[in-house]
């Protein structure tokens, strides 16, 4: 099977510029990352290809050999002096493009994992936030049931002045092992539960687990830009480890509710507004709602319904912190579904005055099927 040519992968022209590049392996790396689309194999390889890709088309001196020679460039022996397949870590270049590091990357898709033993639970969380939310950010407090640190033991489980010793079942491992036939197997030890102490009295408050439930608030930061199904990690707001473990991380999970108006893709914002016939067939200017107010835009003398215009910097933030998208207007033009007998006599008048020249896509598509019956006689 031959390999995807490169710009296709990345849905540009051979003639895109740095940035449009850019912004195109954005939009496609969120959607295709391994961390949204765990356990599928063709989103992985898909979010692999397309790094692959970006890789090659950012870089001025690989693009030049690609467009000369195309993926011959780059494999054994390539004629166009390339880096023999050298491509970067796909997950490399996407920290690279979003800023990892504790950054964007860590908060939407996990980060570094806390260390094992005695660590705390994970918590997920599924928060709720509006179309315009997800677009520019904002900040939200969450209230969530979480295990934390006993205040009475301090997290040891024993009641004060109690003694611990060392549990004389598995010596203190926290581990047991038991052979059977040629194999020997380990697990928690059923006395101590693997703390590898025993606690003579046991505090009331947590009956010696050392934690106790509580009720948490959580400041969560949603950075511009996010979409549905992302996962924020907020490091160290799981539950609290066991007996001095570290704490587990939350996972807020964002649902990002639909819009009555818009529809996003990427950092661009659609919309659609109805006009009338006269207004498109003889122009004028339109108000148009935005995230962030109303617009005026022109609308030219013979407009045609799905027209689209655009307003810059209108759009989403752009997940890094970035400038905006753009929002694009498309305008339908509204048919009248009730006239009355004056409406009516006039609209027929006007339809008589009419002759193919004021109706230039009308005749150029019966043009175009009459050679094709022509064609087809012959």
């Amino acid at each position: 099977m031959s390999k995807p040519e490169y710009y296709e992968l990345l849905g540009v022209s051979r003639q895109a510029s740095a940035d449009e590049i850019k912004k195109a392996y954005r939009k496609m790396a969120l959607k295709y990352h391994p961390d949204r689309n765990q356990g599928d194999k063709a989103a992985e390889e898909k979010f692999k290809q397309i790094s692959e890709a970006y890789d090659v088309l950012s870089d001025p001196d690989k693009r030049a050999a690609y467009d000369r020679f195309g993926h011959a460039a780059f494999g054994p022996g390539s004629r166009g002096g390339g880096p023999g397949g050298a491509f970067h870590d796909p997950f490399d270049l996407f920290r690279q493009v979003f800023g990892g590091g504790g950054g964007i990357f860590d908060d939407l898709f996990g980060g570094v994992g806390h260390e094992a033993g005695q660590s705390g639970n994970d918590l997920r969380y599924d928060l709720q936030i509006t179309f315009e939310e997800a677009a520019f950010g904002c900040e939200k407090e969450i209230s969530l049931r979480r295990n934390e640190t006993c205040v009475e033991c301090n997290g040891g489980g024993a009641a004060p002045g109690a003694k611990q010793s060392r549990c004389n079942q598995c010596g203190g491992r926290g581990q047991v092992t038991m052979q059977r036939g040629f194999f020997v197997l380990s697990q928690t030890c059923p006395r101590c539960h693997g703390a590898g102490q025993v606690i003579e009295k046991p505090c009331a408050k947590c009956h010696g687990n050392g934690l106790t439930e509580k009720v948490a608030k959580v400041r969560i930061r949603v950075p511009g830009g996010v979409e549905d199904g992302m996962r924020l990690r907020s490091a160290n707001n799981g539950e609290s480890g066991v007996r001095g473990g570290p704490p587990g991380d939350l996972y807020v999970v964002l649902h990002v509710q639909e819009h009555e108006l818009f529809r996003r893709d990427g950092e661009d914002v659609y919309c659609e507004v109805p006009i009338s016939f006269p207004t498109a067939a003889l122009g004028g200017e339109l108000e148009v709602p935005t995230l962030e107010g109303s617009a005026r835009i022109r609308i030219p003398p013979g407009t045609q319904s799905g027209m689209l215009f655009r307003l810059r910097g209108k759009g989403a933030r752009q997940l890094d912190g970035g400038a905006h998208g753009d929002q694009l207007v498309r305008v339908l033009i509204e048919v009248p579904s009730k006239l009355n007998a004056e409406q009516r006599s006039k609209l027929e008048d006007f339809a008589k005055a009419c002759n193919e020249d004021v109706l230039p896509m009308t005749k150029s598509f019966f043009e175009r099927a009459k050679r094709l019956f022509q064609a087809r006689k012959g």
